[in-house]
Formats: C-alpha cells, sequence, structure tokens
C-alpha cells in the first residue's frame, strides 16, 4: 500500500479526537473553583472521558501525580488555587486492546479509509476502565489491526468521535498519512458535517447560525458551557418539521467542532436535545418516553479522500431509536 502523502502542517491537538482537539492534557492548572477540593475527584471531574477515578486513584498511589513538582501521597489532597498537577499517565499497550467481533456497520471502505456508522451506547474509543466493547475493539477485528496510529495506541484509526449515546457516521483512517490529510480538513473546516436531532423546544426562526463561544463549566467540570473566555463555537441550524410548539426535528451542521457543541448550543439557545442527560430539561421524563440518550445523528458526512481527490458524500436514514421517538411524539400530538 502506498503512504507517500507529505506530513500536514498539524499541531498536535489537531490530531487528537478528530472534530474536537482532546481537551485532557497531562498538565492541570487549579482554578478557584478547584479550590479545597480532593485531588482524585477533582482529576476525575477533567478526565472524565479517559480516566475513571479508581484509575486516578491508582495512578496516585503509584507516585504519577505531582503537585508544584512535588510528588502527591494522598488522593485525599487537599488542592490551592494556582496549584500546577502533573499526571503521567501510563501508556496502554496497544495489544492489551482486544480485537472483537462485534457488529460493525460499514458504510463504506477502501485500502486507505472506511466510514462506518457508531450505534448509540457504544464508546468511540476505550477511556478509563472500559477497553472493550468500543468502536475500536471492532476496528481492530474488522481491519485486522491495519489501522492508523496517529491518534496513540488506544485510538487506532479515530480521526475523529461521537459522543457514547451520539449515533451516526465516522470517518476512520487506516494509514497515519490519510490520518493527517483527513485530520487536516477538519481544521480547515472544509470536511463537512451535518446532524440531525429531535428538540425539546421549537427555534425561533426557519434556519439560523449559533455563534458563541465553549469553555469548560468550573462548577461542574465534566461538562461545558457557553462561557465568554471559551473557544470559538460557530453552529448552523435549520428546522425540518415541528410538532406544536414543543418539539422539533432540526438539522445542525458543525463549522467548528467543541466537545458536546451541538448540545451546549441548542442548550442556550433554549431548545435543547430532546432526551439529553446532561443539558436537557428531562421532558421524556415527563411524558415518559424512553430515549435512550439524546436524540442526536450525525446523517452526513462530506470530505475528499486524500488519495483520489474524489468528494465523498455519505448519507444515513434518521436511525430507528430516534425515529421511535419521533413518532411517539407525533402520536401525542396527533393523537
Amino acid at each position: 500500500m502506498s503512504d507517500t502523502l507529505q506530513p500536514a502542517n498539524l499541531s498536535i491537538d489537531t490530531l487528537l479526537d478528530g472534530d474536537e482537539p482532546d481537551d485532557f492534557g497531562e498538565r492541570f492548572t487549579v482554578e478557584e473553583s478547584g479550590e479545597g477540593q480532593r485531588l482524585d475527584r477533582w482529576l476525575a471531574g477533567l478526565m472524565n472521558e479517559t480516566a475513571s477515578r479508581e484509575s486516578i486513584q491508582t495512578w496516585i498511589d503509584k507516585g504519577l501525580v505531582t503537585i508544584n513538582g512535588q510528588m502527591a501521597k494522598k488522593s485525599s489532597t487537599r488542592l490551592e488555587a494556582g496549584h500546577l498537577v502533573v499526571v503521567t499517565v501510563p501508556p496502554i499497550d496497544a495489544m492489551t486492546l482486544a480485537a472483537e467481533a462485534i457488529p460493525l456497520t460499514v458504510v463504506y471502505e477502501d485500502e486507505y479509509l472506511l466510514v462506518v456508522h457508531k450505534p448509540a451506547g457504544m464508546l468511540t474509543h476505550p477511556a478509563g476502565s472500559e477497553v472493550t466493547g468500543t468502536l475500536v475493539n471492532a476496528l481492530l477485528h474488522h481491519c485486522q489491526q491495519q489501522l492508523s496510529s496517529e491518534n496513540g495506541p488506544i485510538r487506532p484509526g479515530i480521526v475523529h468521535r461521537l459522543d457514547r449515546d451520539t449515533t451516526g457516521l465516522l470517518m476512520v483512517a487506516k494509514t497515519n498519512a490519510v490520518h493527517r490529510a483527513l485530520s487536516e480538513q477538519l481544521q480547515a473546516r472544509t470536511a463537512k458535517r451535518q446532524y440531525m436531532a429531535i428538540t425539546d423546544g421549537v427555534p425561533p426562526h426557519p434556519s439560523g447560525m449559533i455563534t458563541a463561544p465553549i469553555g469548560r463549566n468550573p462548577d461542574k467540570r465534566d461538562t461545558m458551557m457557553v462561557e465568554g473566555r471559551g473557544r470559538e463555537a460557530i453552529t448552523h441550524w435549520e428546522v425540518l418539521e415541528t410538532l406544536g410548539d414543543r418539539v422539533a426535528k432540526v438539522h445542525f451542521r458543525l463549522e467548528t467542532g467543541r466537545t458536546h457543541q451541538i448540545r451546549v448550543h441548542a442548550a442556550y439557545r433554549k431548545f435543547p436535545i430532546f432526551g439529553d442527560p446532561i443539558y436537557g430539561r428531562g421532558l421524556e421524563r415527563s411524558w415518559r418516553i424512553e430515549t435512550h440518550g439524546q436524540c442526536l445523528q450525525a446523517v452526513t458526512l462530506q470530505f475528499v479522500h486524500p488519495i483520489s481527490q474524489k468528494s465523498m458524500i455519505f448519507s444515513e436514514p434518521m436511525d430507528p431509536r430516534i425515529a421511535s421517538v419521533w413518532e411517539q411524539l407525533s402520536l401525542r400530538f396527533n393523537g
């Protein structure tokens, strides 16, 4: 297989978790909101998608966490604002990740890349103590270990990710050069991603754009929020259908890719994603509708194939899980 593309001039952040550069690093500065918190609990809030609290406690016990250059002695150490906490995450040997014969929906595949459908409830890649049952485990089996290593041993092939309960289309790279080229398209915003969602609330206009910076919530570090000092975030939306004045079917198009961007922006504009356990209003509980997570799906991917230079466009219909929710809502409103 030829792998002759030249490395793109990208920062390492661009290559971590694709459309959202990884928010978690090894160095953390304690803000005022962290004053007085336990070390293990504070780190668990920051690293919730990559490490469990139990893993962090083990790292502290093994001397892998320092505070202002001094080895942390106890998980219960109380933090002060301004402390610099450094975590040396022990590497996971790629061979410890099992190639599992998990059913995998492949939308497109050639010798350089794949487009796959990720179901709701599945992690994109191993995180913390969850090292089996992820999309990566399925890909290792399907591709017989032939995946890019650009994102490290626990994210082979993963160019961008979807939240656990978000379903839809994902690009996967088999070679490092193709991975870099796809990451560059995401960074340059030439790769297009469109999502479909059911919203709790109807947008005020048929279409529009949300431009609001997103940063981490200082009071709940495992969530995001619109925050003046956050990173630029731009989301386009278009209303497809409404049921009364309470719920709608909406297309979203990402211009940037921040953690939880659509979910945060939709909630900020008062039409949160239906069934969202973090940013939603709980209407599904009041109406006793089982959603199994937020009703959000990546329905369209568009990018240029790094080798053939052909424009690639992939779309999929509404996921049966979300279609069932919409049907229940339609019966409620239309009898």
